[in-house]
């Protein structure tokens, strides 16, 4: 059964609530969780837009997502 199909899923309704969690996230697990899970980008190419260790990047994303 795809989710499409699932009457009680609404994906409107999802996305509004993953957004306002990621807004509540401090400010750099908002820049890693987007840019990883949004845009797709490895840690490596984060690592230097932001010039923050891969290690760092790893943790702040882990945490990110465990709070979402």
């Amino acid at each position: 059964k795809k989710i499409d199909d699932d009457v009680y899923f609404n994906g409107n309704e999802a996305q509004r609530v993953l957004s306002k969690a990621i807004q509540r996230l401090p400010q750099k697990q908002k820049l890693v969780f987007v840019m990883r899970y949004y845009e797709d980008m490895k840690y490596e190419d984060i690592s230097s837009v932001l010039g923050i260790s891969v290690g760092s990047l790893k943790a702040s994303y882990h945490i990110a997502y465990e709070k979402i």
